[in-house]
């Protein structure tokens, strides 16, 4: 009986496959005498033939590639998957947005460098979505001439 036979025969008993088939090199004398299902067996009970272990995928690659994340690299505008704003919500862009425009409204009423009647209209309007930072609203101001630039 050729080898291959043999190692076919000990994945069949070991439920293993071909390749993780290992024969002692040292005992290829027993290996290649032994006829039967069960010397094989004996074989594999005496150690001269054993199933390697399986092998698993690896995570080595997954570890390094998620550590390059967490530095912020592998996070530009190609490697992201999803809708335009899945990563960063419309609503989280609004509130970034909308809140320093408000603050500095209510800095300016503070100080008495706009009304109240202004402020409400003014307050209105950030809510309108009418400007895109407090820059646009400064300038908007001194464009009316509520503000003196």
């Amino acid at each position: 009986m050729e080898l291959s036979e043999k190692r076919r025969l000990a994945a069949k008993i070991l439920k293993a496959g071909v390749n993780r088939i290992w024969m002692d090199p040292n005992r290829a004398e027993d290996i290649s005498t032994a006829i039967t299902r069960e010397d094989i067996r004996r074989l594999i009970k005496a150690g001269a033939i054993r199933a390697k272990p399986k092998r698993g995928s690896s995570r080595g690659r997954s570890r390094k590639l998620s550590l390059k994340r967490k530095m912020g690299r592998r996070k530009g505008p190609g490697s992201r998957k999803g809708a335009k704003h899945a990563k960063f919500r419309k609503k989280s862009k609004w509130i970034q947005t909308v809140r320093p425009l408000r603050s500095r409204l209510r800095e300016l009423k503070k100080e008495g460098l706009i009304r109240p009647r202004e402020y409400r209209q003014l307050y209105r309007m950030v809510k309108g979505g009418v400007f895109k930072s407090k820059a646009h609203l400064e300038t908007h101001l001194k464009e009316k001439g509520i503000l003196k630039g």
